[in-house]
């Protein structure tokens, strides 16, 4: 996958790994995976903090003016005590440390708690309700909450707790945070990076059994963290200690247990009187799912070597129909996840950890023909398997030097693979049908189509981040500075295509005679099928570098005011298949401020706030796409019918289209050429950025009670994606170029004849005036400036758990506006982020208005409360209101090209226009209306009811619990996406605009048994 030199370090990677623990992985190291104690005291007095389950202590003599702080403490419980003159004073006092987070402890002249008024006691440990040191934005979830919730076992399922995160399109998955799309967020464990590069719309993962604690960041974050304009989940693992422990953990989820999903089917006219329908059906559909987890931990030296270790055997089985209800499926699994931790505390002022684990996972699916009506499995079409995962680790080292000074350095990889194959690879091409052809393919008996049985490309992906970073800390007085480095090398190795001997994958049409195809040729008359055959071809290897230096100041500037003064300088360098620059940003300066007033000076109250730009990196999926070429045509031909054909793979019969005429010339405009680079990507592009400003106020009510609230606003204000361009100074193209640009700015390419220029030499194209020419007028105009805004108010009031109960509830009220999502586009279910046709025209961006992550209203409510020693409850609802709905059109005044496709409807984006009269006729001729986002209404509210029960096995000395979980609980199935396309051609409005295509998944049950030893 990459040169010798890389194979040569890998392989004296898992030599050392080895070394240590016999079934590792490569390492890694990583981010901010700690906490901090700190406050006031005598100055003078020693403060000592202990860790009793590995023996580690740390001390520090209090400063003259009284303050005192002990930093980058592994996350866990601690004794705190204050010595002077070599003697004790007062009595020891257990205390909590938190990822992320600093516990202040203000000590009295006797030693005691001298702030009882701003701590919460619980199980005798001292919790702060108010952070005063933090400027961030941030949710903090530990293992011991997550198992008194019903919380899906997830890393999302935890972020989704934060308020201002939403679940994404569900088309592609993921989560927004504060208005940002899928693709802008990081996700860290023990801190190493182990997010998706390719298209950072996923990440990493590990059983919720691996993790102690996650904090969801959603913003106002510190300069060590960047390359995400969305949020962060920082996630830190177990760890072992000087007690040896161990057990097991049962998860069952059986299809009894789960709601049947509703069928939907739609039957509507389009306005030129076609006959139109769509159907979804699901309600067969079954899924169980079940796991076993055991996991030890202990010394393998006391007081200085540890291990926690954990493997997780699942087995998931799920049975299903496709969505017309033509094919039937069965997907088995049975991988297992395994994990360790090794910690060596070299000595008090030495940390050494290691971390290894893997998540790959292998899914076998086999396809088969389905009646849906008389309910019978037809025969076998095939078998499929795809492999996902890999293997990731982290080895980190941590140095005090003296009182004052940290070091920490982190070496680390992260590995993920998607490979998906087939026996019927090589001979069988898939073929689908549109909703346009529904009623005549069920006419035909709903027969078995194609013998392929899959619906994907044929890919072969290998991702490998290899993680390189040093941070360091020193106080100095009143000042705490923090400054480090960091590299990522990302490299993808990548190659797709369509199965079968033509490489084409055929989708089947009903139509008009006279509709215009998207090579701009009519069908023809007499002809009603058409049959759409798309080629798609791309392959390489990729490297991006990501480089990064930060200093930053925490300075009191009085005993109850703090300053976070800090400046993070980014720089990406994405490549070519040949190592060269394809793209290379540097100097991206990100200043930050943040400050936190104590307002009592007792800890109880904070005003809060931060203002700070965050920059977003180059998706390696650019790289692979313009820098390694793409082959995507579409060839347009009358279908004259069906034939039957034998499986080679498995001897069944299947149907195969009869291909006729060929209409019009093959559609290339999508192709990405390469060769001169030059004319792929703006000499002079400019980074996605995003300005944050976050004013809050936080309070406690009493020790167990705190309230808040706090108001974001972010601001984007450039784009990055591919935008088409077929004008330039030098006058019409002649055919599309589809440059990496900065839509609404000045775009520099390479000129010359191939484009029209009469001499060679660079080009700038304002491309807020220039850019496009209408196929039609002539007229030339440019592209609309991107923006992207979002404003909140949020409400917080929380109660900590004390042994008996704990509550929380926040209302964020929050507006969502712009021109563009970001680098995906939900409104058309397009994911292919950096590259999601919002600039494949200028009418697709041309209105501002509410965009598709806006949820207006959210109101997020979690609770759980103990009955007794043996029976504890808890309760969750997520309410939030519904997404805009959009009647995109499909051209726009003056223009015969489509702002969307004529026959596709994710394909092309879509206009704010509606053609309304004399939409046949010439270009000057028709009329037009507009439609601006949203015009169409919003999706119903959404609400997701669960809730858990936990039985403790009333036997003293044995800790054994069984835990029954309920998910939507009251099997709520709104739609969650509907259809956004109001217009199929111009003047032609769709019947089924407006219809869903996603809803909320069925209740579901799940029982936990957890017994620990």
């Amino acid at each position: 996958m990459k040169a010798s030199h890389t194979t040569l370090r890998r392989a004296a990677l898992w030599i050392a790994l080895g070394a240590s623990l016999s079934t590792m992985a490569p390492t890694a190291i990583a981010q901010s995976s700690t906490g901090s104690v700190a406050g006031r005291a005598t100055g003078g007095d020693q403060v000592t903090v202990t860790r009793a389950s590995t023996g580690l202590t740390r001390t520090v003599t209090v400063d003259s003016d009284g303050s005192y702080r002990l930093g980058q403490l592994p996350v866990g419980d601690y004794t705190l005590r204050a010595t002077r003159n070599g003697q004790p004073v007062g009595e020891p006092i257990a205390v909590s440390v938190g990822l992320g987070g600093t516990t202040t402890v203000n000590l009295g002249s006797e030693g005691g708690i001298a702030n009882l008024g701003a701590v919460t006691v619980v199980g005798q440990r001292v919790v702060n309700r108010v952070d005063v040191y933090s400027t961030e934005s941030a949710t903090n979830i530990t293992r011991e909450d997550w198992a008194r919730l019903p919380v899906e076992q997830s890393l999302s399922s935890v972020a989704l707790l934060a308020p201002g995160v939403v679940g994404g399109n569900s088309s592609f998955g993921g989560i927004s945070f504060g208005g940002s799309s899928v693709a802008e967020n990081s996700v860290f464990i023990n801190g190493l990076n182990v997010t998706d590069f390719y298209r950072r719309q996923s990440f990493s993962a590990a059983p919720f059994a691996f993790f102690r604690e996650y904090q969801v960041k959603t913003g106002g974050y510190s300069v060590e963290f960047g390359r995400a304009t969305g949020g962060v989940i920082n996630a830190v693992s177990r760890s072992g200690g000087n007690e040896f422990e161990s057990g097991i953990e049962f998860t069952f989820e059986p299809a009894a247990w789960k709601a049947s999903a509703d069928d939907h089917y739609y039957d509507a006219v389009n306005s030129d009187g076609e006959a139109v329908s769509s159907v979804y059906r699901a309600s067969r559909d079954r899924r169980s799912f079940a796991k076993a987890n055991v996991w030890g931990s202990g010394p393998i030296i006391k007081d200085r070597l540890f291990l926690f270790a954990m493997y997780e055997q699942r087995d998931s089985n799920a049975k299903y129909s496709s969505t017309g209800g033509s094919g039937w499926f069965r997907d088995d699994s049975g991988d297992g996840f395994w994990g360790a931790k090794m910690d060596w505390r070299i000595t008090d002022d030495h940390l050494l950890e290691l971390l290894a684990f893997s998540d790959e996972t292998d899914v076998d699916t086999s396809s088969y023909g389905y009646d849906w009506d008389s309910g019978e499995i037809g025969e076998a079409i095939g078998t499929s398997t795809t492999t996902s995962g890999g293997e990731s680790g982290s080895l980190t080292y941590t140095g005090y030097f003296g009182q004052n000074f940290i070091a920490k350095a982190m070496y680390g990889i992260n590995q993920s693979q998607s490979f998906t194959r087939s026996p019927a690879d090589a001979a069988c091409e898939q073929i689908f049908f549109a909703d346009s052809y529904q009623d005549i393919y069920e006419s035909m008996g709903s027969p078995t189509l194609g013998c392929h049985p899959t619906s994907g490309t044929i890919v072969a992906h290998e991702d490998e981040r290899e993680v390189g970073r040093l941070d360091f800390e020193w106080s100095v007085g009143d000042h705490q500075f923090r400054f480090g480095i960091d590299h990522e090398l990302m490299t993808t190795d990548r190659t797709s295509f369509y199965p079968g001997e033509s490489g084409m994958r055929y989708t089947a049409y009903s139509m008009a005679p006279g509709t215009v195809l998207d090579n701009g040729t009519p069908v023809p008359a007499g002809v009603d099928e058409v049959l759409m055959a798309r080629r798609r071809v791309d392959g390489g290897v990729f490297e991006t570098e990501a480089s990064a230096y930060y200093i930053e100041d925490n300075w009191s500037v009085t005993p109850n005011l703090l300053l976070n003064l800090g400046v993070r300088v980014d720089g990406f360098d994405n490549k070519t298949a040949a190592g060269g620059s394809f793209i290379k940003m540097d100097d991206l300066v990100s200043p930050r401020l943040g400050f936190s007033w104590n307002v009592r000076g007792d800890g109880t109250s904070k005003v809060f706030g931060s203002l700070g730009r965050y920059y977003l990196p180059v998706t390696n999926n650019i790289n692979y796409t313009f820098a390694g070429g793409l082959t995507d045509e579409r060839t347009f031909y009358a279908l004259d019918g069906w034939r039957e054909a034998t499986n080679p793979v498995t001897g069944a019969s299947y149907m195969e289209p009869i291909i006729g005429e060929q209409i019009g010339p093959v559609d290339t405009s999508y192709n990405v050429a390469v060769g001169d680079l030059r004319q792929s990507v703006d000499r002079d592009l400019d980074a996605v950025y995003q300005d944050e400003l976050i004013l809050g106020y936080q309070a406690m009510l009493s020790p167990a009670w705190s309230w808040g609230v706090n108001a974001t606003y972010r601001r984007m204000k450039n784009a990055l994606d591919d935008v088409r361009i077929n004008h330039t100074p030098c006058g019409p193209v002649g055919f599309n170029l589809w440059p990496i640009a900065n839509p609404g700015k000045p775009l520099t390419i390479w000129g010359d004849s191939s484009i029209g220029c009469d001499t060679e030499g660079w080009i700038t194209i304002d491309t807020s005036t220039d850019g496009y020419v209408k196929r039609g007028s002539g007229e030339v105009v440019g592209y609309f400036e991107p923006k992207r805004t979002y404003q909140s108010v949020e409400f917080q009031i929380d109660r900590a758990w004390d042994d008996k109960w704990a509550f929380n509830a926040s209302y964020i009220w929050s507006k969502l506006d712009g021109n563009h999502e970001g680098p995906v586009n939900s409104d058309t279910n397009y994911g292919d982020t950096g590259m999601v046709q919002h600039w494949d025209h200028p009418a697709n961006n041309q209105d501002y208005g509410p965009l598709f992550n806006d949820r207006r209203h959210q109101v997020k409510l979690r609770g759980s409360y103990a009955l007794n020693d043996q029976w504890m409850f808890g309760g969750m609802l997520t309410a939030m209101s519904g997404a805009p709905i959009n009647e995109f059109g499909v051209t726009w005044p003056g223009d015969t090209l489509g702002g969307a496709s004529f026959v596709t409807e994710g394909s092309g984006g879509g206009t704010f226009w509606h053609c309304v009269q004399n939409c046949s006729g010439d270009v000057e001729d028709r009329v037009y209306e507009y439609a601006g986002r949203g015009s169409g209404g919003r999706m119903p509210w959404t609400y997701n009811v669960g809730a858990s029960v936990t039985w403790t096995l009333p036997v003293e000395g044995v800790d054994l619990k069984a835990r029954l979980a309920v998910y939507n609980l009251l099997n709520e199935q709104e739609v969650v996406n509907v259809r956004q396309r109001y217009e199929a051609n111009p003047g032609v409005v769709r019947g089924l605009h407006g219809t869903g295509t996603r809803w909320q998944s069925p209740r579901y049950a799940q029982l936990v048994v957890t017994w620990n030893f």
